[in-house]
This record gives C-alpha cells, sequence and structure tokens, in this order.
C-alpha cells in the first residue's frame, strides 16, 4: 500500500506541476488515501527532494522538480528502499547460500531488471498515461 499510496500522490503532485502548492486532505480525496497516512508518505517524499511543502494558508505540496526528471524507481526507493526480490536475500542483500546458490543469479538478474525498469519511467509518463487513459472512459452521447 506505501508504494501504491505514495505513487497515486506522487502522479496526483505531478499533474499538477508548476501550479500552486495543494493540500493533502486535497489530494488524499481525490486519490482515496487516508489522509494521515498521505501525510506520513509525503514527509519521506519530502526527504528524498521529491515533494516540496509549504506551510500556511496558502501552503501545501508540489512536486520539487520537472515530472520528466522523477523516476518511478526514485519514488519506489524513497517510500520502500530497494527491496531484495527474494526472501533468501539477509539484509545486506547476500545470499544465504552464497555462490552455490542455484536461484542466486535469477533473482538478481529479475532486481536489476525491475530497478532499470522502474528508473525508465517518469512520473510524467504516468501523468501523460492517466491522461490517456481517462479519454477513452469519455463517454459521449
Amino acid at each position: 500500500m506505501r508504494t501504491d499510496y505514495g505513487l497515486r500522490a506522487a502522479i496526483e503532485l505531478a499533474a499538477r506541476f508548476g501550479e500552486p502548492p495543494v493540500s493533502s486532505g486535497e489530494v488524499a480525496s481525490r486519490q482515496e488515501i487516508p489522509e494521515p497516512y498521505l501525510d506520513q508518505l509525503l514527509v519521506t517524499l519530502r526527504k528524498a527532494g521529491i515533494v516540496r511543502s509549504t506551510r500556511g494558508p496558502l501552503g501545501g505540496h508540489a512536486l520539487a522538480r520537472d515530472p520528466r526528471d522523477v523516476s518511478v524507481g526514485e519514488v519506489v526507493a524513497a517510500l520502500e528502499g530497494h527491496a531484495q526480490p527474494s526472501a533468501c536475500f539477509d539484509e545486506r542483500g547476500q545470499c544465504q547460500l552464497g555462490p552455490i546458490c542455484p536461484q542466486r543469479e535469477v533473482w538478481t538478474d529479475l532486481e536489476r531488471l525491475v530497478w532499470e525498469r522502474l528508473q525508465g519511467i517518469t512520473l510524467a509518463d504516468l501523468v501523460a498515461r492517466q491522461s490517456q487513459l481517462e479519454s477513452r472512459a469519455m463517454y459521449y452521447i
């Protein structure tokens, strides 16, 4: 849920890039995210330099950089860290069986492919995809 909600919020802010900051309440409402949980996620994304926050009556949250410069991988890494794809890896990313493990190469390759793919998708790509999907979903009478 952390990554799902965090990405939803990041996409919402990316779609509003260049506009005034938006309140966490509005993002929570539009994206159907519990506001207290969203606030925690926004703090994490702010610390990672993905979101900027402004206090005060006109304050709120905004994407800190152009959506074309923020990868999905960066958002996922900020929210989750670099999780290992298999439980057999320890906290340092080392295989418990070491070099004799027949699965080691499979999981290492999978992790590399996943992170390469996530780094190759930007928030701007997802905003464009969302617009495309929304336009297809519209019904005309």
